[in-house]
């Protein structure tokens, strides 16, 4: 059997940006563009955070290709915290096995989970060849960008709507979302230091609770997220994972927490962390309408006003909990932006009486 060049190429992610050959990317891109011969690769820049990631210029002997290439790998200081969380291989693991995600999203051109060396590798394409503007907490989404995020994110979710784990071939290795302990060590020894951390923007209420608490909060949370209608989600939706194209349409990149569970986890973590506290507020219930009207269901499976007003009321303990704990390390994220996000999820607890619907 004449197999085509793609698959003949070797999962071993390169210890050094600097090894990756043009026959190696030529490999690498020929599912997408047979005929290209990759005759030059230059590396253009590269940053190690919590993943190890490099930009690529290519020039061609032969056919035609992508200017640039986008790479991303792990960084060997945080594999273990990924592994402890079963997030490690899960991104490399959904594009390789070419998941339909019908929303926007980075094209990948290559994902190798790397299972014996505890790594993985990511070929895409350089986002800011069309004009991607990545943001973060400091930047926060108009309700425009956050509407159009929610329309991805209920596309995506009727897409796999009544998700189980042998409805949907090859994705039967996607996880149940569950509060395990891989994630609750972790919490339980950050968020305490994120409380000391947080200072005076975040709600009272929240600074007078104990870091157990906190993450017994996010447990209960995590917990109702097996009940009800399941879909897959993306499981990481924080603006931070975000871009907007010059057309104003959102995109969602960084993808490994893909999780099987309730639609809520996406929407509320979504929406508390990538609008600011006052325009939450204001628009929180038509965002919420905007993306049920989005869901492509039978109406018999369009969940009510009345359920989805009460998961979104018990989001924010996630949100508060996962931000709160990388406020308390040192390296995840600039502490600005943790604070900022803090903040948001705290002031949706308050607002939403959070502590009273979860408990």
């Amino acid at each position: 059997m004449n197999l085509p060049r793609w698959a003949s190429l070797k999962p071993v992610v390169p210890r050094r940006w600097e090894d990756l050959t043009p026959e190696w990317m030529t490999q690498a891109i020929s599912r997408d563009h047979p005929d290209a011969v990759v005759s030059k690769v230059t590396l253009v820049g590269s940053d190690d955070g919590t993943n190890r990631r490099a930009r690529f210029a290519l020039d061609y002997a032969q056919g035609t290709g992508p200017k640039r290439l986008f790479l991303k790998a792990h960084a060997p200081s945080h594999r273990f915290v990924h592994l402890r969380n079963g997030n490690l291989f899960l991104e490399s693991r959904l594009f390789a096995a070419r998941a339909d995600l019908p929303l926007e999203h980075p094209h990948v051109y290559l994902a190798v989970p790397d299972y014996p060396r505890l790594d993985f590798l990511l070929v895409m394409e350089d986002l800011t060849l069309r004009g991607a503007d990545p943001l973060d907490a400091l930047r926060p989404m108009t309700v425009d960008q956050a509407a159009s995020g929610l329309r991805g994110l209920a596309a995506l979710h009727s897409r796999y709507w009544g998700m189980g784990k042998r409805t949907h071939k090859g994705l039967g290795w996607i996880k149940q979302w569950a509060p395990s302990q891989g994630w609750q060590v972790g919490l339980r020894k950050r968020v305490p230091i994120g409380l000391t951390r947080a200072g005076d923007g975040v709600a009272a209420s929240v600074l007078s609770m104990s870091g157990d608490e906190v993450v017994d909060l996010w447990v209960a949370n995590v917990t109702t997220l097996a009940n009800g209608a399941q879909t897959l989600l993306h499981g990481d939706a924080h603006i931070g994972n975000t871009y907007v194209l010059p057309n104003g349409q959102s995109g969602f990149l960084d993808w490994q927490v893909v999780r099987r569970g309730n639609w809520v986890q996406d929407l509320g973590y979504f929406m508390v962390g990538s609008l600011t506290i006052a325009d939450r507020r204001q628009h929180e219930r038509h965002l919420l309408e905007l993306y049920r009207d989005a869901l492509q269901l039978p109406a018999s499976e369009l969940p009510s006003w009345d359920e989805m007003w009460l998961r979104y009321r018990q989001s924010p303990a996630y949100g508060l909990a996962i931000w709160l704990s990388t406020l308390g390390t040192d390296g995840w994220q600039p502490h600005a932006v943790s604070r900022a996000l803090a903040e948001r999820y705290a002031a949706a607890f308050d607002d939403l009486e959070t502590l009273k619907v979860l408990l």
